[in-house]
């Protein structure tokens, strides 16, 4: 991998880590659109202030835009969730793992 890749990796991961970035983007995978309230309770327990921000950083990243009936993401932040489809799948399977190790 090229080190301008590896930046690119970097710029991403840095911004997902940040605090309920994912949570936000993955309330808003269906591709419906959602009020600042409903995404806060699709969220949950998202501060009004923290979820602001993740909002605006998403905003500014193209990954997330507001319109009339609400926010929703954008084509880019649907291709990024398209991508992290099997996230779910793994998780189940990761969670199912978890629980059958003997401690």
């Amino acid at each position: 991998m090229s080190s301008k890749e590896n930046a690119a990796i970097g710029q991403l991961l840095s911004l997902l880590e940040t605090r309920y970035a994912m949570r936000v983007l993955w309330a808003l995978k269906d591709g419906h659109p959602q009020t600042f309230r409903l995404l806060q309770d699709s969220v949950g327990n998202i501060t009004p202030n923290t979820l602001n921000t993740r909002i605006k950083a998403l905003r500014e990243a193209g990954l997330l835009t507001h319109g009339s009936d609400g926010y929703s993401v954008t084509p880019s932040g649907a291709d990024l969730l398209k991508r992290l489809n099997d996230l779910s799948a793994f998780a189940t399977k990761w969670v199912a793992n978890q629980v059958k190790k003997p401690d």
